[in-house]
């Protein structure tokens, strides 16, 4: 079983090209699927039935994992199961038929236009990167890109010219996005301080630490932790904040939902219909407070 985990992990790296993160979390819930069947002496992966997954879904239960981290783990071990059936190595995949734990129905935490507003006019004169900052914060609500994409960006994946990004998504598919004019007024402002830092030799990264190295999805949440204090918004803000507010008020100026997937690089359009589920709930508080007769 060791030796076919490392074999599906190679898959998702070299044949879907998976992200670093993805891997190490298939590989996390994998490892604890293996030793939960080698206690019950299961060693080999042609063994594996669906009762041995449903008492293993039974026993995650028990010790108290939420729905959604049961449904990810079910979802790695049909990954696995469905990659050894494709190889020849398993006559059927033993997870196909089991039901996926119910996840809650959690509606996306976002920012109104005013608050995305003071959140982007945090970074002032007295900070040292604050055009770089402003430039990332602009950057993020006028794409919509996921923090991986934001800080996977290159230099020459930004022409200021046409007001476009190019942008790697997950599973390295590329896509297009819009810059705003505000976004792309704050790149050009960021570029000659980017120069005047002294970028390492041969780093493209559009967005760089004081290093002069590339920009870490931690550090940008670290300077985003230091404007939500200092703008006094929820603690609840996080860089994918401004992603969900990029597409909440997308949607609710008039935007169509399969544009907006496409903006945010959405697989599924099943995805993006959650910010329905948050335009129709702020139109339902807005109908409650204002109708005389709600």
């Amino acid at each position: 079983m060791e030796t076919s985990i490392e074999r599906f992990l190679v898959h998702l790296e070299k044949g879907r090209g998976a992200s670093p993160h993805t891997i190490r979390a298939y590989h996390t819930d994998l490892v604890l699927l293996l030793n939960f069947l080698h206690e019950k002496s299961v060693l080999d992966c042609a063994e594996v039935t669906a009762l041995h997954l449903r008492m293993w879904l039974a026993d995650l239960s028990e010790r108290g994992l939420s729905a959604t981290t049961r449904a990810r783990r079910l979802s790695a071990a049909r990954a696995l199961f469905k990659f050894l059936v494709r190889e020849g190595r398993l006559p059927a995949n033993p997870a196909l038929g089991l039901k996926t734990p119910k996840r809650p129905q959690r509606l996306p935490h976002f920012l109104s236009k005013n608050e995305v507003a003071r959140l982007l006019a945090a970074p002032d004169g007295t900070d040292r990167f604050a055009e770089r900052d402003r430039a990332i914060l602009e950057t993020i609500y006028s794409t919509g890109c996921r923090m991986s994409e934001l800080t996977g960006l290159d230099e020459d994946d930004v022409d200021l010219r046409s007001a476009m990004a190019r942008v790697r998504g997950k599973g390295r598919k590329e896509r297009l996005a819009p810059l705003g004019r505000y976004a792309v007024k704050a790149i050009e402002a960021w570029r000659p301080e980017r120069r005047r830092l002294g970028p390492e030799p041969g780093e493209r990264a559009l967005f760089l630490n004081r290093y002069g190295t590339r920009l870490s999805g931690r550090s940008v949440a670290r300077l985003l932790t230091k404007y939500i204090n200092r703008t006094g918004l929820s603690a609840r803000t996080s860089p994918h904040t401004l992603r969900h507010s990029f597409a909440t008020h997308l949607l609710d100026a008039g935007a169509d939902l399969r544009s907006v997937q496409e903006l945010l690089g959405h697989r599924n359009l099943e995805t993006t219909q959650i910010y329905t589920h948050v335009t129709v709930e702020r139109m339902r508080r807005v109908y409650d407070r204002a109708h005389p007769r709600s």
